[in-house]
Parts: C-alpha cells; structure tokens; sequence
C-alpha cells in the first residue's frame, strides 16, 4: 500500500478488524518512513462473475460500479455510505447464491430497485425511472402511487426533522 503523503510502499499494519458491515475488514496502517497513518479496507472480490449486458456484450461484475449507481440514486438524499455499501454486499451475495458464472444485467436492476425500495423512495424512483425507461410522466405516478402504501424503515434513513422532546 502507497503512503498518502510520501509515496513510500512501505507500511506496518497497526489495528486489523472487521468493518460494521461485517463484509469487509479495516485496517489501520502506519508508513514507515514518515509516520503517517491512514485506513484501508479489504473486501471479497468477485472475479469469476461475469455480466451478461442487454446487447450480448460480457464483462466483469464490477462492485464499484453497483455502489456508484446507489450513490448516483441517492445524491442529496439522507442515505449514508454505509447503509449503500450494505445493500450492495446483499446485492452480490443475493447474485452469488444463484451459482451462476454469467448473470444477465437484467437480474441486476430489480435487486437494486428491491434494496432502494426499502431505503429511499425518492431514490427507488430515480433509479426506476433509467433502469425501466420511463417514457412519460404517467409512469412516474404509477411508481409513486405504488410507494405510497410502503413505509421506509427508519432505522435506514434517520428523521431530519426530529421534534424536540420536552
């Protein structure tokens, strides 16, 4: 690992534990030759899956592209980091658990749209919006419409407007 500040490649290992996610595993290092310190985190990666796109095309699942989407989603929304990096760790054990080498970019939107549904429905409806296509604004009232009889869990996305207790 390259030291932030010095460039140097070598380091030590401080603190080494599992992330609050449980899927990843933080680690606190220090550079040897100026003292810095900084964090990284290790996570699983998926190699051997293989997505199938619309048009044929085959490429490599990429977790970092399905966390950029969720984040794309949830701009200005009161979603942390965490809660998103949560979801997409179930997204992929959801895609592993289908023991399949290929997946079709198709099984891929809808565990999004689920995860969002649940998190954030300004966001859920975003996405719903570019992954369906909507075409016009008959559609997005028919999604709205839709969220109105499901409650986000409130434990994903805090109260900005707590009332105060007397």
């Amino acid at each position: 690992m390259r030291c932030l500040k010095c460039n140097s490649h070598d380091d030590k290992v401080i603190d080494s534990r599992s992330s609050k996610d449980g899927f990843s595993i933080r680690r606190r290092r220090e550079c040897t030759e100026c003292g810095y310190r900084f964090t990284t985190y290790e996570q699983l990666e998926h190699n051997d899956l293989r997505v199938v796109k619309r048009d044929g095309v085959r490429e490599p699942f990429k977790r970092e592209k399905l966390l950029n989407g969720l984040i794309k989603a949830c701009e200005k929304r009161p979603v942390s980091i965490e809660v998103l990096e949560t979801a997409v760790e179930e997204i992929i054990n959801d895609l592993t658990a289908q023991n399949l080498k290929e997946i079709p970019s198709r099984m891929i939107g809808p565990l999004v749209m689920t995860r969002l549904q649940k998190i954030d429905h300004v966001a859920f409806v975003r996405y719903a919006s570019v992954y369906r296509e909507f075409a016009d604004i008959g559609d997005f009232s028919d999604v709205i419409q839709s969220l109105e009889e499901d409650p986000i869990d409130p434990k994903l996305q805090p109260d900005l407007f707590e009332t105060p207790v007397n």
